[in-house]
């Protein structure tokens, strides 16, 4: 019954739930706001990705009479729902350990893609020739990722784990790195921690990345379709995705606690997740333009795909 308590709390409350929703808008704003300052611009206020959210719910839906849909309304309920379950997995350190078995390196591994197979299907079912394109674009840049990611899980699960074999319990690789210091700052895993930083503007579609939704190109590709509060959903689960992006990398590079119990630490993990954000996010997006397709491919093939490699060769032979 504990257990199961344990996962309510979790997928309801805290690191899910309202928690990884409020968290994921409060990013989303801050990277709004300091992109725009970085551009020279007064910027929306940081509460502005909650106002859309509202906006929207009170908004008619609209559906192509071509469309299929059911797998219109299903796509951004089943790319949320995914996201949402995720959130509930991740540790935070000094705070919570995570769901007792199930916060594990191979089940994120399956929930990480479950936005982008969101998006893929809504652009499928939308039947607009922009949201096919989207659709194509965001799987070819999907399987170009998942290569890195990947090797940077190997890397990290076979560093944390020794003699005894590879770590897969995020709990586990957190204690590692409590007892021995960050992976941040180890050698070894240096070419896996750059690898892993590329995969967040990656996996969310920004600066060189943003190549599925391409507004000036093909005007958002998968969302172009849709409206009211199936749009608002879509938003929602990109805020989540956010934070179980940045959380993963938090838990895998530098989850190390401070004194001060639960609610230092939790300001401490915010703050991390912000700073990674504003590095590896915004700052990016503010640098660089936008890749072709193909571009985006050979990019993860040709320098990051390497890089978690060379980390995951040493770690194996310091092993």
């Amino acid at each position: 019954m504990s257990s199961i308590l344990e996962a309510a709390f979790a997928t309801v409350v805290f690191p899910g739930g309202l928690f990884a929703l409020a968290l994921g808008l409060f990013l989303k704003g801050m990277d709004r706001k300091v992109l725009a300052r970085l551009q020279r611009r007064v910027g929306p206020p940081i509460y502005q990705p909650v106002i859309d959210i509202a906006k929207l719910l009170t908004k008619e839906t609209l559906i192509p009479t071509t469309a299929n849909e059911l797998a219109f309304r299903l796509a951004p309920v089943l790319g949320l729902t995914g996201m949402l379950v995720a959130a509930a997995l991740m540790p935070v350190a000094g705070v919570w350990n995570g769901v007792t078995g199930l916060s594990d390196l191979l089940v994120l591994l399956y929930l990480l893609p479950i936005p982008a197979m969101g998006l893929m299907l809504a652009g499928g079912a939308s039947s607009s020739p922009y949201g096919s394109l989207g659709y194509s674009r965001e799987m070819a840049v999907m399987f170009a990722y998942e290569m890195p990611l990947i090797a940077s899980f190997l890397a990290v699960a076979v560093r944390t784990g020794g003699a005894a074999g590879p770590m897969l319990s995020l709990s586990g690789i957190m204690a590692y790195q409590i007892h021995h210091g960050a992976l941040l700052l180890d050698p070894v895993m240096l070419p896996a921690v750059a690898a892993l930083i590329v995969f967040i503007p990656g996996t969310m579609g920004s600066g060189l990345f943003d190549i599925a939704e391409a507004e000036s190109e093909i005007l958002e590709g998968p969302l172009l379709e849709y409206s009211g509060p199936l749009l608002a959903v879509f938003q929602l689960m990109s805020a989540v995705k956010l934070v179980v992006v940045l959380e993963l990398v938090v838990a895998l590079l530098c989850p190390n606690p401070i004194p001060g119990g639960v609610p230092a630490n939790l300001v401490w993990h915010v703050g991390k997740c912000l700073l990674l954000l504003l590095v590896s996010v915004t700052c990016f997006r503010a640098a660089t333009g936008r890749l072709r397709v193909d571009q985006g491919f050979a990019f993860f093939l040709k320098f990051t795909s390497p890089l978690a490699l060379v980390s995951l060769c040493l770690a194996i032979t310091l092993r």
